[in-house]
């Protein structure tokens, strides 16, 4: 594959990164990342995943804009307020890159609809709010054998991790870490408990980098780990999470 001058002008920065190079840029124009959720942790994700040439990206979110939505849904502005967050998404990715396709679905994620939705990317970056879609789109990612990158809020904390079974043994999935669905609206949400905004930009950004990594091969992968960070104090620490044995959607046959 060769790069248009405007390519290379483009991605100058990441080609010249010996760990990135031309090759990279490639595995990032020919990925196909879905990102579930185009709120606090999917705006920002989605804007630096189109910055970065990733050749596809799927939206999946059935909300429309609402004006509490832009302390912290940064591809958002106040004109969209009462459109649908997947077309305001897809429209800034558009004007921010031109190279990326965007695939828009404006539905909530659902037994029926999962697999048709899923199957046909490469990675999924799940940046929902509740627990239920949180476990379809695990139990899918594991079944079709993608790469799953999950980022999770509360008003000053965030969480990170990257699921991938199918790559190693004793790697885990988000079974492992949460086995059940909690009762309805258990923790709530940013409306219950409020969210200081900058947390949603922090967690997707870092988010989005760890689908990057994934693509690219840079570093180490955050699979069997999660990333635990509060602001109030700016700390950062990492857990490792292993697999569960007896996990009925990653270990299932297993002895």
């Amino acid at each position: 594959m060769d790069f248009t001058d405007d390519q290379l002008e483009r991605y100058s920065r990441h080609i010249i990164l010996k760990e990135v190079g031309g090759a990279g840029q490639i595995a990032l124009m020919n990925a196909k990342v879905l990102v579930v959720g185009a709120g606090g942790l999917g705006a920002p994700m989605l804007l630096y995943l189109a910055a970065a040439g990733v050749g596809t990206i799927g939206i999946v979110d059935d909300d429309a804009v609402e004006l509490s939505n832009l302390q912290r849904q940064v591809i958002h502005t106040t004109p969209d307020v009462g459109r649908p967050k997947v077309e305001s998404a897809a429209e800034k990715i558009r004007a921010l890159n031109p190279d990326v396709t965007v695939n828009i679905y404006p539905e909530r994620l659902t037994p029926a609809n999962v697999i048709r939705i899923i199957a046909d990317y490469d990675i999924v970056a799940d940046g929902t709010d509740n627990f239920k879609t949180r476990h379809l789109v695990n139990d899918m990612c594991v079944a079709l054998e993608k790469t799953l990158v999950s980022g999770a809020l509360s008003s000053y904390t965030g969480q990170l991790a990257t699921f991938k079974p199918h790559a190693g043994e004793g790697l885990p999935c988000y079974r492992c870490f949460l086995p059940h669905t909690p009762p309805r609206n258990e923790g709530g949400t940013c409306a219950d408990h409020g969210i200081l905004g900058a947390v949603a930009g922090m967690v997707g950004t870092m988010q989005a980098l760890e689908v990057l990594k994934e693509i690219t091969g840079v570093g180490e992968s955050l699979a069997g780990k999660m990333m635990l960070m509060d602001v109030r104090d700016m700390s950062m620490r990492k857990i490792k999470l292993p697999q569960d044995p007896n996990c009925r959607v990653c270990a299932k046959g297993e002895d």
